[in-house]
């Protein structure tokens, strides 16, 4: 009986946010983020290649106009995603960029998984963040606590260290009770 609570306890998803799960959204998202950056940098590297090898290659049309498109977004998102900072939309894009190079690495090599590899777990990565968006350690938090002082819970203001926890708060105005 014990054994089974064990594991069902280490089973068990996180549906309270908490945060150490918190600060692991927040290191993951800073980290596809910077890794993305250097994708843009290199297809504006030599963006003609680029839209040669790769964009002509699957059919899109305006080539040029997708290379550029897709080295933006991968310079623009990334950064955006690493702050999180209109992380939803960034990473959206970012998605869209790693769907068309999953279908290059599919056109090119078939289902083959050294090729398939990144651009999926980028692409679920992205994924993940256009579901749930930036997490509570992001700009985009920040951003909405203050437009909206209702829209984050308590408990969402307390892990992000912008509110105390009701019972501190209430034992600090008991000892300054009774100090008086």
């Amino acid at each position: 009986m014990a054994n089974t609570a064990l594991i069902a306890t280490i089973l068990k998803p996180s549906v309270n946010p908490n945060f150490w799960s918190q600060t692991a959204w927040a290191v993951l998202r800073a980290v596809v983020g910077i890794m993305m950056i250097h994708n843009g940098l290199d297809k504006l590297g030599n963006i003609e290649s680029f839209s040669e090898t790769y964009v002509e290659y699957i059919g899109l049309p305006f080539p040029l106009f997708f290379s550029y498109l897709a080295a933006f977004t991968e310079l623009i998102g990334a950064p955006l995603l690493a702050f999180g900072l209109l992380t939803r939309l960034a990473a959206l894009g970012l998605f869209g960029t790693m769907c068309v190079a999953m279908y290059h690495h599919i056109l090119v090599a078939g289902f083959s998984i050294p090729y398939l590899e990144l651009s999926a777990i980028y692409a679920a990565c992205f994924l993940f963040f256009t579901i749930n968006g930036a997490g509570l350690f992001s700009t985009d938090a920040l951003i909405a606590n203050w437009l909206d002082a209702s829209a984050l819970s308590v408990k969402a203001k307390q892990i992000m260290r912008l509110e105390q926890a009701y019972q501190s708060v209430s034992a600090d105005k008991e000892k300054i009770g009774t100090a008086k």
